[in-house]
């Protein structure tokens, strides 16, 4: 049986892959440089999966040409915060869908 994840976060667009492509690099670096998070993306044909992790947060952001899924698994020690930071990804992956690309 699989269980829920700590944080999930789902979003829809019109971008198309290549554009939501470009937002999720743009995303990759900003919580590489802001949250420490180690980024690696795989590409592929329908779509891309961003892999995160560092300690006490690991996770996915997947990427198709109409949406984001975001998931993640907090820690014993960064459960507690569980909401607060679910709220401050969310708001950065709306800032980045709300800029032009």
């Amino acid at each position: 049986m699989a269980r829920n994840p700590d944080i999930h976060i789902q979003r829809t667009h019109a971008l198309g892959l290549p554009q939501a492509r470009t937002l999720a690099r743009r995303w990759m670096a900003q919580v590489e440089e802001k949250f420490g998070l180690r980024c690696s993306l795989v590409e592929g044909e329908d779509g891309d999966t961003v892999r995160f992790e560092r300690t006490g947060v690991k996770g996915t952001l997947c990427v198709t040409p109409d949406g984001f899924d975001l998931q993640a698994d907090l820690g014993f020690l960064f459960k507690p915060m569980g909401a607060t930071i679910e709220a401050e990804i969310a708001r950065k992956l709306d800032a980045l869908l709300a800029q032009p690309t």
